[in-house]
């Protein structure tokens, strides 16, 4: 029989449903049929749930903070009460209005043709101005002991290249939105309304060509496929309209021996995109991208401006509260700072220790799933375990700051714009910077209020941020297998990506390097088509869901969810019912539509409701555990139950 395809498509039925049909709805239909998503949000669920939790300690704990810089315990967090302080502060910030953007408008404005242009080119790049090609610092893929240069291509106005297409209606609709709030901002600079129509106009044509040359969505969950070393001498040589010289040397200071080319049919694209006759198309480009994305940082007036084309965009029925809005900007620029205050405050070291012992009996039990592994060989089995022996795991936050975060400062007599600007050109110089700098591994991914966790390949390490190490993923009063179904199958989802079909390009340094043996590798892409296969087409919330773009996490949710259940096993208290439960609960997820089909589309995660049932029918136990026969809806025949890892 063919496994359950359907079932989770009408979420809002509130049908009883039974663990033998559909897992997700048995565990979550009462939820899903009353659960609302919040009006400034575009979700609901157990990890918006948690979001919404830490926001409102923290929010409460700023609020307090704001009325008495005393209480503020270092210098650091006191910056990031200030933002919020000035942020909230509306009628400030009124007197300001559009004058203190009107300066950076004026230095695109003032562009006169392609030799201006590229004589500025740097300068922009260094002030963090949108361009149509920049450059960004990380660890080189394969040296990552070593920082180098990575030449970018821009992103689009839209979520991604398939809102493009003739047929699609949500993308014509966010367009002529996107295009509307724009004109609106441009008067609200002093654009006569002839000119804001003609600018949007040249700059959403300008925007229309690039589609063809950027990556998909689809292109970038290949994340190997970023890595395209080119030598420096033979890169400047790629285009004649831009300085690609004076675009890496005058930004990093340096002249790189080689660069890595992110989106080669970009740089391939580029002189036709750029070019005498596109000039005035892509400087209103440049104007209008900077002023949308820049517009939050005015007073009230622009905020509630530019979030017309934000509540079309996550369909969200309202903004959020100037507040809110106020500590969500504080968040942005300090995150790791709230972090560790938010980690010192509310997550104890006792529940630090028992998730670090469950990081490491899952890395334990993964090591003898791997020796019993049936498939690969001796000589890549015990590379993989060299591999999992030099995982650096990290737990709820880091023991200090990072030293960029001593460099950001708040000048409350100034405009909110000039402080958010000020602190992006600091954090971009930062960036620039680290070409002259060892990689540092002691960097975390995500700060510790976050709710979420990842596996960095080119670091070999896994963070598990304070935030989502609570209930349901995780709790001291829950039983071990509601544990494991929820954080520990998320901890071993974490140490699964480093075998998915990207990660495991990578050796136990984080250096790109093929440690397989071509007959393994093989092996191995026949079970990621499998994995492919399993989850193409199934339908979801009016949209079908594109196997290649999820696979990578798939592979990580069904090796996490084997390595988890053997971890449950271990312990006296072991139920298979409450692991499958907890993992569904994790799971249960409401969003607006145009939330939905962006996520379809972008994300490279599959659909929550379909990781809680299609992974659940790839382990033997859970058919165990509920008594599922065939003719049951989750029934699914042995021989379709992928299992990799």
């Amino acid at each position: 029989m063919q496994k359950i395809r359907g079932g989770v498509g009408d979420l809002d039925s509130g049908a009883p449903a039974d663990y033998k049909d559909n897992l997700y709805l048995a565990v979550n239909g009462e939820w899903q049929e009353k659960a609302e998503v919040p009006a400034d949000k575009s979700s609901a669920g157990a990890s918006m749930d948690l979001d919404l939790k830490i926001e409102k300690e923290l929010m409460n704990d700023f609020q307090t903070l704001a009325e008495d810089d005393q209480q503020v315990p270092n210098q650091e967090l006191l910056q990031a009460v200030k933002l919020y302080r000035l942020a909230k502060n509306v009628d400030f910030l009124k007197i300001f209005h559009e004058k203190p953007i009107l300066k950076d408008l004026k230095k695109l404005e003032d562009l006169q043709n392609l030799a201006d242009f590229n004589a500025k080119l740097a300068q922009l790049g260094k002030e963090d101005f949108t361009l149509p090609i920049n450059v960004w610092i990380d660890a080189d893929m394969k040296d990552t002991e070593h920082n180098v240069v990575y030449v970018d291509g821009i992103d689009l106005i839209l979520p991604d290249n398939s809102y493009y297409d003739a047929d699609n209606e949500s993308g014509k609709k966010l367009l002529a939105k996107y295009a509307q709030v724009s004109e609106k901002l441009l008067q609200m600079v002093g654009y006569s309304q002839d000119k804001a129509q003609a600018t949007v106009k040249q700059a959403l044509a300008f925007d229309k060509t690039l589609v063809p040359a950027v990556k998909t969505s689809e292109e970038w969950a290949e994340y190997t496929k970023m890595y395209n070393p080119m030598d420096f001498a033979e890169f400047v040589e790629k285009a004649k309209n831009v300085d690609l010289k004076s675009l890496v040397v005058d930004q990093v200071e340096a002249t790189p021996e080689k660069v890595i080319i992110v989106q080669p049919r970009f740089l391939k694209s580029l002189d036709n995109l750029v070019n005498d006759e596109t000039f005035e198309n892509m400087k209103a480009w440049l104007i209008v991208r900077y002023l949308v994305s820049n517009s939050h940082n005015l007073d009230e007036d622009f905020r509630l401006a530019v979030g017309d084309y934000d509540l079309a965009f996550s369909g969200a029925k309202e903004l959020p509260s100037r507040e809110k809005f106020s500590y969500q900007l504080a968040e942005k620029y300090f995150d790791e700072v709230i972090g560790i205050y938010y980690g010192q405050k509310y997550f104890g070291e006792k529940a630090k220790a028992d998730v670090r012992q469950m990081v490491v009996r899952m890395i334990d039990i993964y090591k003898q799933r791997l020796a019993d592994n049936s498939w690969l060989s001796q000589a890549t089995k015990e590379k993989a375990i060299v591999k999992l022996n030099k995982i650096v795991i990290k737990v709820g936050y880091p023991d200090e700051v990072q030293d960029l975060f001593h460099h950001l400062k708040i000048d409350e007599t100034k405009s909110l714009y000039e402080n958010v600007t000020q602190l992006r050109r600091v954090v971009r110089q930062f960036e620039l910077e680290k070409l002259k700098k060892p990689v540092d591994r002691n960097v975390w991914l995500m700060p510790g209020e976050m709710v979420n966790a990842c596996y960095d390949p080119s670091r070999n390490d896994i963070t598990f941020p304070a935030g989502i190490l609570q209930a349901p993923f995780y709790s001291l009063k829950q039983t071990s297998s509601e544990n494991f179904g929820g954080i520990g199958a998320t901890i071993a989802h974490e140490i699964s990506h480093a075998f998915d079909n990207s990660g495991a390009k990578f050796d136990e340094f984080g250096n790109l390097n093929n440690w397989w043996t071509k007959e393994d590798y093989a092996k191995f892409e026949k079970l990621t088509q499998d994995m492919i296969d399993q989850f193409n087409g199934i339908e979801f919330a009016g949209g079908k869901v594109n196997g290649k773009l999820v696979v990578g996490e798939n592979i990580a949710d069904v090796g996490g969810m084997r390595c988890a259940i053997e971890a449950a096993k271990m312990d006296d208290d072991y139920d298979p019912k409450a692991y499958f439960i907890t993992w569904a609960k994790s799971w249960r997820f409401k969003a607006t539509p145009q939330y939905n089909e962006r996520l379809l589309r972008t994300d490279v995660h599959a659909p929550q409701p379909l990781r809680a049932n299609v992974m659940s029918q790839d382990l033997d136990e859970y058919f165990q555990a509920f008594d599922v026969k065939p003719g049951d809806g989750m029934w699914l025949d042995e021989d379709k139950r992928v299992e990799i890892w």
